[in-house]
């Protein structure tokens, strides 16, 4: 068994999705590199003005446009949104209101019923005494 444990790294890519950011934005050296756990939570805990420049005004990965608009990745992929959008186009998207916009923030909100229900159903069945087996 070893007595010091290696740092964990991981590639660039993997830090910048756990940071919510697109990984092509990212300064070279960030990208160049790999980043440890320690310098993710350091990025985490104290970002740096690059890192709060893209949070704030992109462009963002599809995860967080989908998540800004309030539709699924599928659903910004229906809609033809392929490339990362900054905040302003996702600002104009929003005052738009494109019909596939309107018709995947339907669609996402039946999904999110849906899964309530299931749940709620679930902690039911969970609640209920199981007859003693025989």
């Amino acid at each position: 068994m070893k007595s010091h444990q290696n740092a964990q790294t991981m590639k660039p890519a993997t830090a910048a999705k756990k940071l919510g950011v697109y990984l092509e934005a990212t300064p070279d050296e960030f990208r160049e590199g790999v980043v440890s756990r320690a310098e993710l939570n350091a990025l985490q805990a104290d970002p740096p003005e690059w890192l709060r420049e893209l949070r704030r005004n992109g462009p963002h990965p599809r995860p967080v446009v989908a998540a800004k608009l309030g539709v699924s990745i599928a659903g910004l992929a229906r809609g033809g949104v392929t490339e990362p959008l900054t905040t302003e186009q996702i600002e104009a998207l929003k005052e738009d209101r494109p019909e596939w916009l309107e018709k995947e923030r339907a669609t996402q909100a039946e999904v999110r019923k849906e899964a309530a229900r299931i749940k709620k159903k679930n902690a039911e069945r969970a609640d209920q005494p199981h007859p003693p087996r025989s």
